[in-house]
């Protein structure tokens, strides 16, 4: 599938595209407080559009491992800032919403979104493959073992890309069944793994694109990376562009990053390849 329905425009998919991630929480791993006021939304959306990326991530809930949502009411208060901003000062930007709350995404639709980003797979609110369908917007399918508050205390799989796999088939059939027709995947990484299971899905994420839907991958500048080489966060873009550079090799259509310029480089020169 190399096309997406985003609001009654076809979105193609034929060239990796970039999803620049826009936390407006406080506590987020990388950016967390960066992007609280209206201004400094509108100037990092800017910029992230003038560097090349093609949808926006807009996030009110930090997902980091450890960490607890606030309330429903807190969430959706920080992402109408945003999303409000961003719709207002750039009208044509594709935006997605990052959250596993079907009330966020629907509030999040009338305010500008056109794709749902759950990092649950709707395991963490049943009403969200519903609101997908009802709101005719792409969902991104994301594996997730267990929550954020507890899915790095000792993950354990038997094979962890059968698992993943497995788990892709059965949500896609429920989210088919309620009519949800653009469905991206995402094999979560760092959300219920270890290292090694996190460098074992990438090395296998062929494996997922060849499911028939495109797959995302978002490794910017997480611990798969920063403990692997025993560096600091704001030290891992490098390690970043590299493990982008493979995901592109291994079919990953949408790249989810912090690094917008470093990634536009990393899929032109790999096109040009």
């Amino acid at each position: 599938m190399e096309m997406l329905n985003i609001r009654g425009k076809l979105f193609s998919l034929e060239k990796p595209v970039i999803m620049a991630i826009l936390n407006v929480t406080p506590n987020s791993f990388f950016d967390g407080g960066k992007y609280i006021s209206e201004k400094e939304i509108i100037n990092k959306t800017k910029e992230y559009l003038e560097q090349g990326a093609s949808i926006i991530d807009i996030g009110g809930c930090s997902t980091k491992p450890g960490s607890l949502p606030p309330s429903i009411d807190k969430e959706v208060e920080r992402i109408k800032i945003g999303l409000k901003a961003i719709s207002k000062e750039f009208p044509e930007a594709i935006i997605s919403i990052d959250t596993f709350r079907a009330e966020v995404a629907k509030v999040a639709n009338d305010f500008g979104a056109s794709i749902i980003n759950d990092i649950s797979g709707g395991s963490l609110d049943s009403k969200m493959f519903q609101a997908a369908a009802d709101l005719k917007m792409p969902y991104i399918l994301m594996h997730i073992k267990g929550t954020p508050a507890d899915m790095q205390i000792n993950p354990i799989y038997d094979n962890c890309t059968a698992e993943v796999a497995y788990y892709f088939s059965e949500k896609i059939a429920k989210l088919i069944e309620l009519g949800v027709k653009d469905i991206i995947l995402d094999p979560g990484f760092g959300f219920g793994k270890t290292l090694d299971h996190n460098f074992e899905l990438l090395q296998n994420l062929n494996f997922f694109a060849e499911l028939g839907y495109p797959v995302l991958a978002g490794v910017s500048r997480k611990s798969m990376i920063t403990k692997t080489l025993n560096i600091k966060t704001e030290d891992s873009l490098n390690g970043t562009t590299v493990l982008n550079a493979i995901a592109l090799q291994k079919g990953a259509k949408i790249l989810r990053v912090h690094d917008v310029w470093a990634a536009k480089q990393a899929i032109e020169l790999l096109q040009k390849l």
